[in-house]
């Protein structure tokens, strides 16, 4: 069973910076490079760790920009990578795929029992296995542990 992640607006908080909609036009890598944190990662980890040592494949599913070149989704997918080491560091991904906007996330969804973590409904409604929002992470993460 997959536990998989969205990260821009899921666990970065790429909105939350001011302007952000500017700098992907501009194609500046700056909001996905400086996104805070959505929730605390120290538990976040933790669980992550403890989940995967039960069985369970952790791994990331995030767009690029909708503002795309070759250039711009090597700085976009190099800034959540190191965005990743540096706020989940002691996580040991089974996966981490950067796709193109719009990719349908489903397409990595193998089993009803696989699990999408993202703040996007679409990608929510359209997932074949169970699907939740941000800010039910923590939650989801903590009942699977105590299955």
């Amino acid at each position: 069973m997959k536990i998989c992640f969205d990260m821009d607006g899921t666990i970065a908080n790429l909105y939350g910076i001011e302007n952000w909609l500017d700098y992907l036009i501009a194609k500046d890598s700056y909001p996905y490079e400086n996104a805070k944190v959505m929730l605390n990662m120290n538990t976040l980890a933790k669980y992550l760790n403890r989940l995967q040592k039960k069985g369970f494949e952790i791994g990331i599913i995030s767009w690029l920009s909708k503002t795309t070149d070759s250039d711009y989704d090597k700085k976009v997918t190099l800034a959540k990578e190191k965005w990743l080491k540096k706020h989940l560091k002691s996580v040991n991904f089974d996966f981490v795929e950067i796709v193109s906007y719009g990719y349908a996330k489903e397409n990595f969804c193998s089993s009803k029992k696989d699990i999408l973590f993202d703040d996007e409904e679409r990608n929510r409604n359209n997932w074949t296995g169970k699907a939740f929002n941000e800010k039910e992470i923590l939650t989801v993460l903590k009942n699977l542990l105590n299955d």
